[in-house]
């Protein structure tokens, strides 16, 4: 919708102990940068993360009712939803939504958490209409996504630890800014970092920024030397 902000990218990654989700900081309206700091990535619940893409203002307002539903239900059962009744329960409200997303206000959502059913991290993207997939090691939405999974194809290890795993979406998150204008990169100058949650057996966090800067000077300094990021061997 024409006169409204958009943000994006949103990614997530699988790692040995879980899943990690990083989200750029940009807004945008048409061709010019709306706001430089808005969070598109949010704990879901004590289990699981949601990130959004689309228009701004109705996929905070998304989230925040998937938010409050599953807190409702675990207060009227007595125990969380399942996480595939959580991935259906977001499939269900993308349906209810179709009429606003064919009126432009579109609403995209990335989820991710820790299955304690089947001891995993687990990670589902979503179309419009409400379709839901699962990802078996990484996924991305947003206008910069189709950048970001081809750096993960490239770089992405399932058996990797969380700070490998961190640093590998942050590569990503660089190489969509640098294709994409509609993603913010690693803003160091003034502090503007992506928001870096994982999901594990422990529980969900959100990473601190000091963390997420030392990562992020470190993939700032290694492009300094190389722009186009770590390489690896052909075969």
């Amino acid at each position: 919708m024409k006169g409204a902000p958009h943000g994006t990218t949103i990614l997530a990654a699988g790692y040995r102990d879980g899943v990690v989700m990083v989200g750029d900081r940009r807004a945008t309206v048409g061709n010019q940068i709306a706001l430089h700091d808005v969070e598109k990535v949010f704990g879901a619940d004590e289990r699981s993360i949601i990130g959004v893409a689309g228009v701004a203002g109705p996929a905070v307002e998304f989230v925040k009712l998937f938010q409050v539903e599953l807190e409702h239900f675990e207060k009227v059962e007595g125990l969380p939803l399942s996480f595939d009744g959580k991935a259906n329960r977001l499939s269900s409200m993308l349906r209810a939504s179709l009429a606003d997303a064919l009126q432009g206000l579109v609403v995209l959502p990335l989820f991710i958490g820790w299955d304690d059913e089947q001891r995993r991290g687990r990670i589902f993207s979503y179309d419009a209409t409400g379709g839901r997939y699962e990802e078996e090691s990484f996924a991305a939405v947003g206008s910069g996504a189709s950048y970001a999974k081809s750096a993960l194809k490239k770089l992405h290890d399932p058996d990797a630890d969380e700070l490998t795993a961190v640093t590998c979406a942050l590569q990503a998150l660089f190489d969509a800014a640098d294709d994409d204008a509609a993603t913010s990169g690693l803003d160091l100058t003034r502090g503007i970092l992506p928001v870096v949650m994982r999901a594990s057996a422990a529980g969900v966090v959100r990473w601190s920024e000091a963390g997420v800067d030392e990562v992020a000077r470190r993939v700032v300094e290694q492009r300094s030397v190389r722009f186009g990021g770590p390489r690896g061997a052909a075969l």
